[in-house]
Order: structure tokens, then sequence, then C-alpha cells
């Protein structure tokens, strides 16, 4: 049984300056969540499904679609 959802616009995220200042908002642009989703997937994929890296994953896909966003506005 699957539901629906709604489409997701935009997100905030939270993230933590190191030296405990409070978290700031960052909006990604429309797809950009979903793109970074399906590069993790691919990396976790790539890794063989091993559990434990799920982090690492999602940082190193943001990398890389960070990445290919700069490459195609050159």
């Amino acid at each position: 049984m699957t539901t629906a959802t709604k489409p997701i616009k935009k997100i905030k995220l939270s993230t933590r300056n190191p030296l405990g200042a409070s978290p700031q908002a960052i909006e990604l642009p429309d797809g950009m969540r979903e793109r970074i989703s399906r590069k993790a997937f691919k990396l976790w994929e790539e890794r063989g499904y091993r559990d434990g890296h799920d982090l690492e994953d999602w940082l190193d896909a943001e990398a890389i679609v960070m990445e290919e966003i700069h490459e195609a506005r050159e």
C-alpha cells in the first residue's frame, strides 16, 4: 500500500557550529534533496549495501552533487 505525499519544494537543514553557536537554516533548491538522496543511495549500493556509513555517504553525495552543479556552470 502506498500513500501519496506532497512534493517538497524547499527544506531547511540545521547545522551546528562546532563552537556551540546556534544552528543555521539552509535552504536547498528544488530537487536538490532528492538528487543528493539518489547519489547517496548509489554510493551505498557501490559499497555493497554495508550499513554504518550513511552520514559519510550523504556528505560524499552532497559534495559530488555540488561539484556536478559547479562544473555545469562553467
